[in-house]
């Protein structure tokens, strides 16, 4: 009879169990014998004969109890037979082996049966340490508790969780557990796939990082805009209304020097008139600051009259298509920021663009509210503005769109400027406006 056996290193044990069909019965009482034992009659190449053959049969019982042999030949009457031991596939064996997952077999109370070399790597441990070890011991000790009920789940039925394994350093490796009842040891045994989770870890500590990295970044250019804000509305104010009111206040001091009654009248008309600019001055500012129509009207009427004003100011003709903006109602905080993305737009291009015509444009599809502006100005480096993020009219747009999960673009032929705005509509509650009048 003659043996092989499967090693890490792929080498076969050498030599063969002594004859016959029952020699490995025979060689399993021969695992006490001894030089000494030997019958003293036997010739001395006789007896060396035996100790090699006894010296085999002795590395191939340690070797099946280690569970290093699948397979072993026996030599009987019929010729050369494979004998399969139980558990021994070594496709298997090696399979496991290559996992980049920790894998091992359990006891029904947490004691390490197997573990492949990837779980000893996780523990920092050589995988000869780790058999005969309770699992418990290897997590952290917070979470003993949560790891004996899941060792009971896993007697019946799949059973998950996220623990920390204990390192020989004393260093925490987070994990993944996945345990299952499993075959094998007469069905007392449980199945382990453990994954680990450092990278997953540290790649969202980064992202976590950067996200507070970019919520500070958008809380000091929402501050900053906020402070231009006020500087425009002060400027506004002392500029516009605050003239206003002093004109109005010096012609009040010109009415009480007048003597003739027909001066009072011209002079009383002219002030009148003075007080409606100036009240309209502070409530285009008030408009501005918050649009009580988007309140009361919706979207659509609040950028009609906001057009209108904006046409009459700064004498650029706007067209405004609603139709794709009829159909749908969007939640309050979306119609505001739209508003203010088109309110930028615009102030942009009476700014910068020395436009004569805008078109807007309002398409929308079942996923998506596209939004189009076009003016016919002198354009500008689009290049140049998509890189950019000092400017604080363009990086506002850009900052409200993607608080809505959507996209701005920005396009310049040489000629005319093209903004292009998408809105997903999949994750927005729209509702359909029952009777509402086309605006």
């Amino acid at each position: 009879m003659s043996n092989r056996r499967a090693r890490s290193d792929s080498r076969a044990l050498p030599g063969g169990l002594p004859g016959g069909a029952g020699s490995a019965k025979i060689a399993g009482r021969s695992l006490g014998l001894s030089p000494r034992k030997l019958r003293s009659s036997a010739p001395p190449d006789r007896q060396e004969e035996l100790l090699a053959r006894l010296k085999t049969a002795e590395e191939t019982l340690s070797a099946i109890q280690a569970g290093e042999v699948d397979a072993f030949m026996v030599s009987g009457g019929r010729g050369l037979r494979a004998v399969t031991l139980a558990g021994g596939e070594a496709a298997y064996r090696v399979l496991v082996e290559a996992m980049s997952e920790g894998a091992g077999t359990l006891s029904l109370n947490g004691a390490v049966l197997y573990c492949n070399r990837r779980f000893a790597e996780l523990i920092g441990r050589p995988p000869g340490k780790v058999v005969g070890i309770a699992l418990q011991s290897l997590v952290a000790e917070t979470e003993w508790d949560r790891f004996e009920a899941l060792l009971k789940a896993a007697q019946k039925k799949v059973a998950k969780g996220e623990f920390n394994l204990c390192c020989r350093d004393g260093s925490l490796v987070p994990a993944y557990f996945s345990l299952s009842r499993f075959r094998g040891y007469g069905g007392h045994s449980l199945g382990m796939v453990v994954t680990d989770l450092s990278e997953q870890k540290r790649q969202q500590a980064a992202a976590s990082k950067q996200a507070e990295a970019m919520r500070r970044l958008l809380l000091e250019r929402e501050f900053t805009a906020q402070e231009e804000e006020r500087r425009r509305i002060a400027r506004e104010l002392h500029d516009e209304a605050g003239q206003l009111l002093t004109s109005l206040l010096v012609g009040l001091r010109t009415l009480e020097d007048s003597a003739k009654i027909r001066d009072v009248k011209t002079q009383g008309h002219r002030l009148r008139k003075l007080a409606a600019q100036a009240m309209e001055e502070i409530g285009r500012l008030a408009r501005g600051l918050h649009p009580t129509v988007l309140d009361d009207h919706g979207l659509g009427v609040a950028l009609s009259r906001y057009v209108a004003e904006y046409t009459e100011t700064h004498k650029i003709a706007v067209r405004l298509a609603l139709s794709g903006l009829d159909s749908c109602k969007l939640p309050q905080t979306v119609q505001i920021r739209l508003y203010r993305i088109l309110q930028e737009a615009l102030t942009n291009v009476a700014r910068h663009s020395q436009a004569k015509k805008v078109g807007i444009v309002f398409a929308r599809s079942a996923t998506v509210l596209k939004i189009t502006v076009i003016d016919d100005g002198c354009g500008f480096d689009a290049a140049a503005v998509a890189a950019s993020s000092h400017r604080l009219g363009i990086q506002s747009m850009r900052e409200r769109v993607a608080m809505l999960g959507g996209t701005v673009s920005f396009t310049s032929p040489g000629q005319g400027t093209r903004m292009l705005v998408q809105i997903p509509l999949h994750n927005r509650k729209l509702q359909p406006l029952v009777g509402r009048a086309s605006t």
